[in-house]
């Protein structure tokens, strides 16, 4: 099992940047394929983006040339850089885990002028 702690969000304005970071603790974060989902009111939970353990990263089309997921393993620790921010972008990003199925506690992303 994989403990996993989300930070970063925040209020930002259309056309900005946020920078989310996910720690995991326990030993197996390395081992882990990582990715970020992401839920708006009313709606589903959506997948991002995701990184294997070697850094192969892959993204969703709606997110794809304005996020970047990164991961830093010596860290335990898994990122998600957001730039140029749509209103529809405003959501609960959620950390998860793929080799163990833990999901952190989510953080809240509001992009509103």
């Amino acid at each position: 099992q994989v403990q996993l702690v989300e930070s970063g969000g925040g209020l930002v304005q259309p056309g900005g940047s946020l920078r989310l970071s996910c720690v995991a603790s326990g030993n197996s974060f390395s081992l882990n394929v990582m990715a970020w989902y992401r839920q708006a009111p009313g709606k589903q939970r959506e997948w991002v983006a995701t990184i294997t353990q070697g850094g192969i990263t892959n993204y969703a089309d709606s997110v794809k040339g304005r996020f970047t997921i990164s991961r830093d393993n010596a860290k335990n620790t898994m990122y998600l850089q957001m730039n140029s921010l749509k209103p529809e972008d405003t959501a609960i990003y959620y950390c998860y885990a793929g080799g163990t199925r833990d999901w952190g506690q989510g953080t809240q992303v509001t992009v509103s002028s």
